[in-house]
């Protein structure tokens, strides 16, 4: 457990250094599309190899967090605020997108960040 004397930013810090479990269902890249006045969720399928890294449903090679070839979202979904896109991940009779609630619970912190981005008129760079 993260020792008590520590500022919000090291809690923060420490705690992302953590092993993330990641999710089966896929994973999503999150942006503004300001002249909508939107948040943006594409969603990404991908498998896990048995070092627990993502890989390319086709081909099976280790997906880069820096980029590579363009992959094809599975879906995109689009809203006005972080709670709209949230029910449209999590409501309804899906299927949703989602299977863990850590993940959940993390795009709901990243929505929440890309809403306060599009008021203030601010660049947005997903965590």
């Amino acid at each position: 457990m993260p020792d008590a004397r520590f500022s919000r930013q090291q809690l923060d810090d420490q705690l992302s250094q953590r092993f993330i479990e990641l999710d089966p269902a896929g994973y999503f890249l999150i942006r503004i599309d300001r002249d909508a006045a939107e948040l943006v969720a594409e969603h990404y399928g991908n498998g896990i190899d048995e070092r627990g890294l993502a890989t390319d449903p086709d081909t099976g090679e280790v997906l880069s967090c820096r980029g590579g070839g363009p992959r094809r979202p599975l879906a995109v979904y689009r809203g006005r605020s972080a709670k709209q896109l949230g029910i449209a991940l999590t409501e309804g009779s899906g299927p949703h997108p989602l299977s863990r609630m850590d993940h959940a619970l993390y795009l709901g912190r990243e929505l929440q960040r890309a809403e306060a981005c599009l008021e203030q008129g601010l660049d947005y760079v997903q965590d």
